[in-house]
């Protein structure tokens, strides 16, 4: 990289000729040049305190300490003295880089990453005041009606920072013990007791923040209490929750009540007195289709009641294969527990994933001021009207890199290199939704788009930057890669952006090398 070594693709073609096609790797761009000369002076090399001015200035990490640039030139010189094994390149000191060195630290995103990597966030507000990661029927595999049920898909979900986790319990056939399963379905059921060891596992492993268990429950009352004995030695730091009619939880033993915090009300009247916000905390819980039709008419409403209270969002009873809703449909209104089927990958769960990469990927994430203010009466604030602008986006596309290591020569075009572009979207308020997209780099594993664009942000707090890259073809678009970035946790300058795969897992080597900027 830097140095114009080439090597050579060979493909097929028309089964007689073979085609060559240079692999270059690209050069490190031009602003990132005009960027190594202002902090150099206009010389060869940078020393470590040049980096350390170009780190607090150029890309705003105003908590970079010297000590910090020098840990990054003993990474440097570690990759140098392994690249001089390999290829003989004149360095002057070692006690200075190059601008190439610079590039090449710049593309890793384990120390130059687009987001902030530690819980910053205020925890110590009630639980009204945050999104939660929230999975919907945990348990299954597949899809809602004939899937198997299995502590699998919860043990995936807790490794990815899902902080809630569903279970459905019900009576075995003979009465006698509690299984997992989703009712009324053909699907197989799975051992209660199985799903609580392997919550207890690993309950804490991606995050150190409480665990919620909403339990749909349709126990006879001897069992709800043998289910407390499940939960006899729970971790204090854990919370549960349920979902049930209020008349049934009055007939539960102590224990049982003990381990419910925060148990689901379904108040008779109207909407408007459902939603009312005096009293004990309360917990809801709505379909997707419910809340959009409580949004119409009582939107204001909702708002208030999420202030303090608790709303969960699910997933229509319609979406049999698993797929999911577009997520902020709740968060606009400041429902907390947006319920995703996490086996239904999909652009919805990738806004998912994307929104809880925010504060450290604790599972998490405050919800924004706008959410949480008191409006006076005549100055609602309605996530539907489109407000004044407040900010501006600039996000600038200079390249890709690393798909030529992580495919294989023939896995985009069997006759030649792919033809990488990127799509880049705002999702967010209905004011700010916008998309773009780059120019089509023909033939090339290492494309250069050095593309910019701009993206004017009403409420930047809840907008989400959608990137994916794809290779053109004739037919339906390849997939080479996605990601998701809440827009109020980019980090200025240039940055190292790594790409995921359809279902969420990060490819080992392919990034984009962007630059975010703020006005």
């Amino acid at each position: 990289m830097g140095n114009n070594m080439a090597t050579h693709n060979k493909y097929k073609s028309f089964m007689f000729f073979i085609r060559k096609f240079k692999v270059i790797e690209p050069d490190p761009p031009q602003d990132l040049e005009e960027a190594f000369s202002k902090f150099t002076g206009g010389g060869p090399h940078m020393s470590v305190e040049q980096l350390h001015r170009f780190m607090v200035e150029q890309q705003c990490e105003e908590h970079y300490t010297l000590s910090d640039s020098e840990k990054v030139f003993e990474r440097i010189l570690q990759e140098r003295k392994a690249c001089q094994e390999t290829v003989k390149i004149d360095h002057s000191t070692e006690h200075e880089i190059t601008l190439d060195e610079l590039f090449r630290f710049l593309l890793h995103n384990d120390f130059n990453g687009p987001l902030k990597t530690q819980v910053h966030h205020d925890m110590g507000a009630p639980l009204s005041h945050y999104f939660i990661y929230t999975g919907h029927n945990s348990y299954l595999k597949g899809n809602q009606l004939s899937s198997d049920c299995s502590e699998e898909p919860i043990i995936e979900a807790l490794k990815r920072g899902v902080r809630v986790i569903e279970l459905d319990l019900w009576p075995t056939c003979n009465k006698d013990d509690i299984k997992v399963d989703h009712g009324w379905t053909f699907t197989n059921p799975v051992s209660v007791v199985k799903c609580l060891e392997c919550i207890k596992e690993y309950a804490f492993v991606a995050s150190p923040y409480p665990v919620i268990i909403t339990i749909e429950d349709h126990l006879t009352t001897d069992l709800r209490a043998k289910f407390a004995e499940n939960d006899s030695d729970r971790d204090e730091g854990s919370i549960s929750a349920s979902e049930y009619d209020h008349k049934p939880f009055l007939e539960c033993s102590p224990d049982y009540k003990r381990i419910i915090t925060i148990h689901n009300t379904k108040l008779k009247g109207c909407l408007k007195d459902k939603l009312r916000t005096e009293g004990e905390v309360r917990r809801l819980s709505w379909s997707e289709n419910t809340l959009e039709k409580a949004s119409e008419s009582h939107g204001a409403d909702i708002l208030r009641f999420t202030q303090k209270n608790i709303l969960r969002v699910y997933p229509s009873a319609m979406r049999v294969k698993s797929t999911n809703f577009k997520p902020h449909i709740g968060w606009m209104y400041g429902a907390q527990m947006v319920a995703f089927n996490m086996q239904g990958h999909g652009k919805s769960l990738w806004l998912m994933q994307g929104m809880f990469r925010a504060n450290g990927g604790c599972g998490y994430v405050k919800k924004p001021q706008i959410l949480m203010q008191k409006h006076q009466c005549d100055n609602e604030y309605d996530p539907t009207r489109i407000e004044s602008m407040k900010k501006t986006l600039k996000v600038k596309v200079y390249m890709g890199h690393g798909w030529s290591s992580d495919f294989s020569p023939t896995h985009f075009d069997k006759c030649s290199p792919p033809d990488f572009f990127t799509k880049i979207r705002i999702i967010g308020m209905p004011g700010d939704v916008a998309k773009n997209k780059t120019k089509v780099i023909m033939d090339n594993w290492f494309p250069v788009w050095n593309e910019e664009f701009e993206f004017c942000l009403s409420v930047p707090e809840l907008a989400m930057l959608m990137i994916q890259v794809k290779d053109k073809d004739q037919g339906k678009d390849d997939f080479a890669g996605q990601t998701c970035l809440p827009v109020s946790e980019l980090k200025h300058g240039f940055r190292s952006v790594p790409l995921y795969d359809k279902k969420g897992e990060k490819f080992k080597s392919v990034k984009l090398l962007m630059r975010f900027q703020f006005e």
